[in-house]
């Protein structure tokens, strides 16, 4: 069955360990037959959440600020697939992403019946290490409904740009992408 799968990379910068990652699960995803967007976050426009509390009185459909997250969020709602990519900054996601995350407020009760991929990358080596990272990103998707955590690639050990070039991850990656 062909899915619409929708990755999220949070990577400050294009061809980044995690970027990289997410362009081989692309790969993976597309080569399995199957509708694929990557979304880099750094190119789009979402402003903080302002709490302003306009998605609590409209039943979670609307948020008060018009930037590039209403798009985005809609392809998310829409995805059978999503996969959320971050660098780890000081052992958790970075901002980017938190940011990403809080400003699914708006609709979260409509993102619903999705499998859910994260892929995390840090300089530190231990495996360990990336664990709030991901615990982090579990307590966005305890919010959802439906939702299964159907993978994760833990990019440990990867600093410099190109170093997760060297590692089994792209592979990894890419079978993940296939399998979904």
């Amino acid at each position: 069955m062909n899915k619409k799968v929708l990755i999220i990379s949070a990577s400050p910068r294009k061809g980044g360990n995690s970027d990289t990652l997410c362009d081989e699960f692309l790969k993976g995803a597309r080569d399995a037959g199957n509708d694929c967007e990557k979304i880099f976050l750094k190119d789009k426009k979402i402003n903080y959440c302002t709490g302003c509390g306009l998605c609590n009185t409209n039943n979670y459909t609307a948020c008060s600020q018009k930037d590039d997250m209403e798009e985005i969020l809609n392809k998310v709602i829409l995805s059978d697939v999503l996969v959320l990519s971050t660098p780890v900054y000081f052992y958790t996601m970075n901002g980017q992403l938190k940011t990403f995350i809080d400003r699914c407020c708006a609709r979260y009760t409509h993102i619903a019946n999705k499998d859910i991929y994260f892929i995390a990358t840090a300089a530190d080596g231990r495996p360990q290490a990336l664990e709030r990272t991901f615990e982090g990103l579990r307590g966005f998707t305890a919010c959802l409904d439906n939702v299964r955590e159907a993978g994760i690639i833990c990019g440990a050990g990867v600093w410099d740009k190109n170093d997760v070039k060297n590692t089994k991850l792209l592979v990894q990656a890419y079978n993940m992408g296939k399998n979904v």
